[in-house]
């Protein structure tokens, strides 16, 4: 998966929905199936857990005033 982007593990968890939807399945696909789609959304899940801690840090960072913007300018 290290080259997965969330787009694309979303798409793939759509296509595998999308199959045991629209047919009988064997049993043994059926649990192949569940186990990637398992396996994809942890893979989502982390991906957006990341995504928030990064967007958390960068709005603290811009919430703290900037040292520039203490310190008065000098000629």
């Amino acid at each position: 998966m290290d080259n997965l982007s969330y787009s694309k593990a979303m798409k793939e968890i759509e296509e595998i929905l999308k199959y045991i939807e629209s047919q009988e399945v064997d049993v043994d696909v059926l649990v192949e199936k569940v186990k990637r789609a398992s396996e994809l959304i942890r893979f989502c899940k982390n991906k957006l857990k990341m995504a928030e801690q990064e967007l958390q840090k960068t709005l603290i960072e811009l919430e703290e005033p900037s040292t520039e913007e203490e310190e008065p300018l000098s000629f």
